[in-house]
Parts: C-alpha cells; structure tokens; sequence
C-alpha cells in the first residue's frame, strides 16, 4: 500500500517530523523496505537499528524492523541507545554491520521523531536521502526474509569509552540528561570514572517534563546552571534529546558553547598545517585561536553530516558545529558523541591545575548572540524570506554564501540561514563590542521581522 509521503520531512541529513501526522508506522514500514532494497543491491547484508526514548519510538522501531526484513537483509537490534553508539555499531569489531538506522527526534520538542540513516561508516545524507523518498514513491523494493537478533552494544561501548579515558583528579561533576536517551548510558558511565556525579533529569521520560533537551537554548540551561553554583561543581554538562550534541556550564554557571569547547582542546591536537573544520556559526574566536596553533581554519556548512565528510576529507584531527555537535578523530572515530566529548572535557580539566572559566579566559573574547531562531509557516515560506533576506543583505554587504549568508560586518559579523531540520530561519550574529552587537543585532532582526518571520520563546 502507498504510504502518503510529506517530502520536506525528507531533509539534507535525516528524515524527521511530528509523529502521527508527518512521521508515522507506516512511513516507519516504507523505510525499511527502501533502505534494506538499497542495501541490498549495494551487496551489503546486516543493519543494526535502535531509537532514543520517544514515546513513539518503540512502535516506529517495530514497523521500520519489519520492512527491513522483508527485503532479505539482517537486521540486528540494539534497543533504545544515544545515536553516538548507533553510530558506534559501525566500528564495533564484534560486529559485522554494513548500515544503521536510529530512531530519533534529536533536540526536537517530544511530539517529533524521525530516522538518522549511516552507510558504510558514513553519513547517509542529502542526495542519498532523496534517492530513498524516490523508491518509497515508488514502491522500488526488493522481497526476501531476512534475520533478526538482539545484541547489547551499550556493553561493548562502555568498554571501549573506559580505555580511551584516564581522569587525573577527582572533579565534582553535574550532567543533565535531559530525561532523554544520554540517561541510558551516562550516569552509569561516568560513575567508573573518578568524579563526583551529580545527576540532573536522569530518569527517562519520554515528554520531557522538565525542559525540551536542546541545550542550545539557553532557558533550557538554567537548572544546570544554578546546580553547578550551588553545589560548587567544577563542569556542568549538559546533552541533546539523542546524546550527540553537548553544551557546558563552567563552575560560576557560564554557558561554553562548542566552538569555545573546540578551542581548548586544539593545542593537545593539532600539529602546524592541521586543518580544523567548523560551521557558519562558530564564534572567529575559534579561527582565531586555530590561528594561534598554526592550524589551518575551514569554515563550512552546518550540518552535523556535512562537517564529518569535509573533516574526512581535510583529514581533521578536530572539528565541529556551534549548535553542540563536536567530532574527534584523533583518538576516535570522527562522529558525534557528547558522551564521549563531555569525558575529555573532564579528563582535560583534571590534568590541568586550572578552573574552566581561566582555561576558557585564554580564549579570545568576542560578544554574541545564541542560535535565534524565527519561525516561518511552513518550509516554502522560510524560502520565500531567505530569498529576500539575499537580495537585500548582498547589495549593501561583503558575505559568504557557503551556508545561508554570512555578512561581513565592521568588527563582527552576522549568518541569515535556513535550518535544514525545522520552518525555521536561525541567526546568529557576533562583534568586538557588546555596544556594537546590540546595534548589529538590532538591524538584522529589525529586517527579519519586516520579511515577515515571527519570533519564538527563543528571542
């Protein structure tokens, strides 16, 4: 039967929506078909599936197993995991596994859900993506029987996570899960390692009582925050709805973005002519400091697929995104793991006689707005005000078109983009001053608004 296809759902790196209504069982059925056809007549043989804690996760999990089988492939299931380990599954000696799919709505409010599809140890994404919508609108499938067994992966990660890390000194540490898929696997995980946990919304609950778990928005900050100054804790950390993307909190309740996160750990991994890769939206602090490192600066689109096949290709030892997505690959495999990154931050802090506000204080201080974020009514109209947003912005300024556009500014800059995963157009705007911020600020929003966006909680 034709499943009724949303394409927009269809995006540049996942296939994500609201449940019932964009994101449904059926859909769920129709991607196993097309992803295990595809498979299939690459010669692949075994995927492993898994999805974050959504209370509409189990049953998309079902049908999307389903249709996987019916195409002859083997399907191995992991369960509920963060997507790091999916991702995970890919490296696992143990494992023979071609594929994987997770389950999951990301950063996205609790009535979202969606799919994050890997191949071969990579990203399976734009084109890829596109491809699939055509053989769901096609019915383009293959018909056999396939496989099933279960595996506990999480075991195999654990293990793997405790070789890699080694924390010096003890560290009083407090980590918000979000009540999302990082509770899994963090609070235990952590609690081998030498440090002083203390746990914030670790007990799993799929509608997300307490906050959305996106921590690039700064409200959803605030307990973690206040925690780590109450209880003189030396980090805060906090996780995305899926554990792949990760904000810090310093012991006086900072907020540590990722690019300032990135910059602290370039000297212990870049050598002279490494390239670092990053997004549009990091802050110049980090060019800067890559800079100071003799690294050499990338800049590139955001999107946590399009940064790890441009790391691949610079052979980036380091690199990442301002919204929370940070990729090792010096002594990792070059994926997305706030698990993991959040562990070398405190392995960083405790081999160095130093708080993190001072570690931090090193880097080079620039004012900046968050990630705002103005919601449009629906993907053609965000479209329809970029396109404006271009034509007037580009007659007045320099800027980059790498991703959206990034206008030059005197002492600052400012990024006008589309969000690739929500009717969403995101700003962020940066200067030398707070003075000229407000002002730069003001102009880019004055204009926005006028285009017709409206604004969200987030402004």
């Amino acid at each position: 039967m034709q499943v009724e296809l949303i394409k927009n759902i269809f995006r540049a790196y996942d296939i994500r929506g609201i449940v019932d209504k964009e994101v449904t069982n059926d859909l769920a059925l129709s991607i196993g078909k097309a992803y295990g056809s595809f498979l299939i007549k690459n010669n692949k043989k075994t995927i492993g599936v898994s999805g974050d804690v959504r209370l509409s996760t189990e049953s998309l999990l079902d049908y999307l197993t389903q249709g996987l089988l019916s195409t002859g492939i083997n399907v191995i299931s992991f369960n509920k995991l963060p997507t790091p380990i999916s991702y995970y599954s890919l490296h696992n000696d143990n494992l023979n596994v071609d594929a994987a799919i997770q389950i999951t709505g990301s950063h996205n409010p609790s009535n979202y859900n969606g799919f994050k599809l890997t191949y071969d140890a990579k990203p399976f994404y734009g084109d890829d993506i596109q491809l699939l919508y055509n053989m769901i609108l096609n019915e383009d499938y293959i018909q056999s029987k396939g496989t099933f067994r279960s595996y506990d992966i999480i075991s195999d990660y654990t293990q793997m996570i405790e070789s890699k890390i080694k924390i010096k000194n003890r560290l009083k540490v407090a980590i918000d899960c979000g009540n999302a898929a990082g509770c899994i696997v963090a609070p235990h995980l952590y609690e081998k390692f030498n440090i002083d946990l203390y746990k914030l919304y670790c007990d799993i609950d799929g509608n997300f009582p307490n906050h959305h778990p996106d921590p690039t928005v700064d409200a959803n900050l605030v307990d973690l925050q206040n925690f780590v100054i109450k209880n003189k804790c030396d980090v805060g950390i906090a996780f995305d709805g899926d554990a792949d993307r990760i904000v810090a909190v310093d012991e006086n309740g900072a907020i540590i973005r990722s690019d300032i996160l990135i910059s602290i750990f370039l000297s212990k991994i870049i050598k002279d002519g490494d390239s670092v890769v990053y997004d549009v939206k990091c802050s110049k602090a980090l060019e800067d400091m890559i800079k100071k490192f003799n690294g050499n600066p990338v800049m590139w689109k955001t999107g946590h697929s399009l940064i790890k096949n441009k790391m691949k290709q610079e052979r980036a030892k380091i690199g990442g995104e301002m919204s929370g997505h940070i990729f090792f690959a010096d002594d990792y495999f070059g994926y997305d793991d706030a698990i993991y990154v959040g562990l070398r931050l405190i392995e960083l802090l405790s081999n160095q006689n130093k708080k993190l506000s001072e570690i931090v204080s090193e880097v080079p201080k620039y004012f900046s707005t968050p990630e705002l974020r103005f919601d449009c009514k629906d993907d053609q109209e965000k479209i329809d005000i970029m396109n404006r947003v271009f034509d007037y912005f580009s007659s007045k300024y320099s800027f980059s078109d790498i991703d959206g556009i990034r206008l030059s500014l005197d002492d600052g800059w400012a990024l006008i983009r589309c969000s690739n995963t929500q009717p969403v157009i995101v700003c962020r705007i940066e200067a030398s001053t707070k003075n000229l911020l407000d002002k730069y600020e003001k102009m880019v929003i004055e204009k926005l608004l006028s285009f017709g966006v409206k604004t969200n909680e987030h402004i």
